[in-house]
């Protein structure tokens, strides 16, 4: 463990991940030019994201099972074959219906892949290194995301549709191909064979990490961190920004970009904090929550459209929630064994997609209501029009907040029954201040008996 092998592999996991995210994102950056070449309606342009959510949501849970069973290697190298495939189809597709068969493929591949690379990292480094490392993951992942934004936009608007569908067709096979060739699922002789379970035990397997408590909290905790941002980025966050703010194409291209670059910044930070501290994890997740609730509720409420720094604000705490999201992956690890990893990855994986898929779809359909009832004087993507839908998102967030507060709760009723007690939080401050005050008068008392 913890070998130039295991940061190999690791780096070939990263690099699947960050292909995985540019495929996923790629569809957001060609909204408009979708608009055109599809003929189609604000539910059908994000139809295409929700169906492709949706599939990614579904297979979470399967794909966790398959992975505890075959193994990363061959998800990991699976996966990029399929988005591949998948980018091919929506190269040539001239239909709704063709687009989306492709945006299937996209989502079966992408649900295969980030809960495998989650998965080497416990097997390949030791416990010390892994929140670190999974947050690592997460935001290098993020990268693919800047793929998305200037090299694939780029091709789009000079050479087309087609060829740059192709060219991330293109990346995938790269991805599968360096996958297959140097991804391993554990060191050598460590790697245990897979164990044939049945129907009857893999459904044991997912119900007993389902009614583990700390699952449900990963799960809830995704749920309320990771979809506003993910719709933002994924469907209406370009268009919001162009036609709803009436920023160029260059300044939201650069906002966008503020996603990767908060969460390489923000991740390790978010990855040590939890490592330091991880009995005030939810506390995290809850602050994030409050957070995105209080950034939209500014944006929505300023009239006319908002000033540029009030838009980088937002950028900023919607970024933030993907770093956050990651520690809902560290309650998979902590409160299941290793066995179980998968499985239990892959639930809490579906909170915060189902919740995206929802919120994306639900906007779609305000806009094109508001719209068919004469609300959008200004076009279907009016700013008006924007902030009505855009309030859906306060429903989701208030779900997430309410649920993730009464999972902590039975999960720390839980930790006091095993005799593991989490002190209230004003008892911790209290206590720290105590503590550097004692400090501070130690390093006086012997400043003091150096000058006596």
């Amino acid at each position: 463990m913890d070998s130039k092998r295991a940061w190999l592999v690791w780096g070939v996991g990263v690099f699947a991940y960050l292909i995985a995210v540019t495929h996923r994102t790629s569809f957001g950056v060609a909204g408009l030019v979708a608009t055109d070449r599809f003929d189609a309606t604000a539910s059908a342009l994000s139809a295409f994201t929700v169906i492709q959510l949706v599939v990614y949501a579904v297979l979470q849970i399967p794909v966790g099972v398959l992975v505890d069973r075959f193994g990363p290697r061959v998800m990991i190298a699976t996966g990029a074959a399929l988005m591949a495939v998948g980018q091919l189809q929506l190269a040539a597709a001239t239909s709704v219906p063709g687009g989306v068969v492709g945006r299937i493929f996209v989502g079966a591949g992408d649900a295969m892949t980030f809960i495998a690379v989650i998965r080497l990292i416990p097997l390949w480094f030791p416990t010390y290194r892994v929140p670190v490392l999974t947050q690592l993951t997460g935001q290098l992942g993020q990268f693919g995301q800047l793929i998305s934004l200037a090299p694939f936009a780029f091709v789009l608007h000079a050479a087309g549709w087609s060829p740059a569908f192709a060219g991330l067709a293109a990346l995938g096979v790269l991805a599968c191909v360096l996958s297959a060739a140097l991804l391993r699922n554990a060191p050598a002789g460590s790697e245990r064979p897979a164990v044939k379970s049945g129907i009857k035990e893999t459904a044991v397997d997912l119900t007993t990490a389902w009614l583990q408590p700390g699952t449900r909290l990963g799960m809830w905790s995704h749920f309320a961190t990771q979809f506003s941002g993910t719709v933002f980025v994924l469907t209406w966050g370009y268009p919001f920004l162009v036609s709803g703010q009436g920023l160029d194409t260059a300044t939201a291209s650069v906002l966008l970009s503020l996603f990767v670059v908060v969460g390489i910044i923000c991740g390790p930070f978010l990855g040590s904090w939890v490592g330091r501290h991880p009995l005030r994890r939810s506390t995290m997740v809850l602050a994030v929550t409050l957070a995105t609730a209080a950034a939209w509720a500014a944006v929505i409420s300023h009239s006319g459209p908002s000033p540029l720094w009030l838009l980088v604000v937002l950028i900023l705490v919607l970024a933030i929630g993907g770093p956050a999201s990651m520690i809902a992956f560290d309650f998979a690890r902590t409160f299941n064994p290793s066995h179980r990893i998968g499985t239990a990855t892959g639930i809490v994986n579906v909170g915060g997609f189902v919740a995206a898929l929802i919120s994306m779809y639900m906007i779609g359909i305000i806009l094109d209501l508001l719209n068919s009832v004469g609300f959008s004087t200004n076009g279907l993507y009016s700013l008006d029009a924007f902030r009505v839908a855009f309030s859906f998102q306060f429903i989701v967030l208030g779900i997430g907040f309410v649920a993730v507060a009464v999972t902590r709760r039975k999960v720390r009723r839980g930790m006091a029954e095993r005799g593991e007690m989490v002190p209230p939080l004003r008892v911790v401050i209290a206590d720290n201040r105590r503590r550097r005050a004692q400090f501070k008068q130690e390093q006086e008392d012997r400043r003091a008996a150096r000058k006596g």
